[in-house]
């Protein structure tokens, strides 16, 4: 049995979607449970609208909710809040997998360094999140907000982390792992870039490809891309915030004029197809790679769907032995320098 913990609150829609797509995930895993962290009284009114085993779901009252004007390294002391209370359950309990939480990057990425701590040989754990590609296998960026600056050592560690990932929870064959850079060529961008380049190209247990321009993302042509959590934290934003103008300028071009909204109806299946395609909710949300137990962080404006995404991709990371097999390929690349 998988045993994971979800945090019931910290999203817009919280607790009905936590609580929805925790319900989603356990009908799809019978040798999965999940113990809900939350109001104990509003999760199991929540979980009086579904048929479900019981036997695999524990809630654990934990009735306050993280504020995110709250210092993070504060807040995820709290013993009283969701958050705080899921990941004392990951760091005390020896049977529990790891956690899916919508609430405070902040806070769970301070939770995740402070309570959950790192595997060994990881100079420094990195958000991993996945964008829908225009061939539909999806692309990995990594590091997408944990660390806002970082040696070419750690951009080495999230190429080897994110490939392991890829492969292990998606079925990737020799994931192609492209460095991000203001230019395709070898001997672009600063000082990071132009040292991480030599130690990726150098690094045998990836499938390193080059640089990538950040117009390249969605294109399909990689599977991977590393940064610093600063620029890949951009990128994610502005892709996302991109997808969501161009579905709000086809809406309003579909809903323009009579003659428009007839030929709406007629493409109505291809809009929607498109709509699910480009909405990043759909993808499950960013995984936490390099900590002892698994941490994903699923988007803030999450739906039930979303949530039972993230639970499944926790499972797919424990089952396939994700962790194990990151510190087997990092025995083998040794960090340069201790941790800053």
């Amino acid at each position: 049995m998988i045993k994971i913990v979800v945090d019931c609150y910290g999203g817009d829609y919280s607790p009905s979607a936590n609580v929805e797509g925790a319900v989603e995930a356990l009908g799809s895993h019978e040798d999965l449970s999940l113990v809900l962290t939350g109001d104990e009284q509003e999760i199991n009114k929540e979980l009086s609208r579904f048929n479900y085993d019981k036997a695999r779901i524990t809630v654990v009252n934990a009735p306050k909710v993280i504020s995110h004007e709250v210092k993070p390294t504060v807040a995820i002391k709290d013993a009283e809040t969701s958050m705080a209370k899921a990941m004392e359950i990951v760091r005390k309990e020896d049977d529990v997998a790891g956690l899916v939480s919508l609430g405070s990057t902040g806070a769970l990425l301070a939770g995740a360094f402070l309570k959950v701590g790192r595997l060994k040989n990881v100079l420094r754990p990195a958000f991993c999140p996945i964008l829908p590609t225009m061939d539909g296998k999806g692309v990995g960026i990594c590091d997408s907000g944990a660390n806002a600056e970082c040696t070419p050592d750690y951009l080495k560690q999230f190429a080897i982390m994110g490939s392991k990932y890829l492969e292990i929870t998606y079925g990737f064959k020799s994931p192609r792992v492209a460095l991000l850079n203001i230019g395709t060529e070898e001997d672009k961008g600063d000082r990071l870039r132009l040292e991480a380049y030599e130690l990726l190209k150098n690094t045998e247990c990836i499938n390193f490809v080059g640089n990538m321009e950040s117009r390249n993302l969605l294109t399909g042509e990689l599977d991977l891309v590393v940064c610093d959590g600063f620029s890949g934290n951009v990128l994610l934003k502005s892709t996302e915030g991109a997808c969501l103008e161009m579905l709000k300028m086809l809406k309003r071009t579909f809903t323009s004029s009579l003659k428009n909204k007839i030929g709406a109806l007629f493409l109505k299946k291809s809009i929607l197809k498109t709509k699910d395609f480009m909405d990043y909710r759909n993808y499950g949300g960013a995984v936490m790679l390099g900590t002892k137990k698994i941490v994903v962080k699923c988007h803030g404006n999450g739906v039930a769907k979303t949530v039972a995404n993230c639970i499944d991709q926790a499972y797919k990371m424990q089952a396939g032995g994700l962790n194990e097999a990151i510190e087997k390929a990092l025995e083998q690349y040794a960090p340069r320098q201790t941790s800053v």
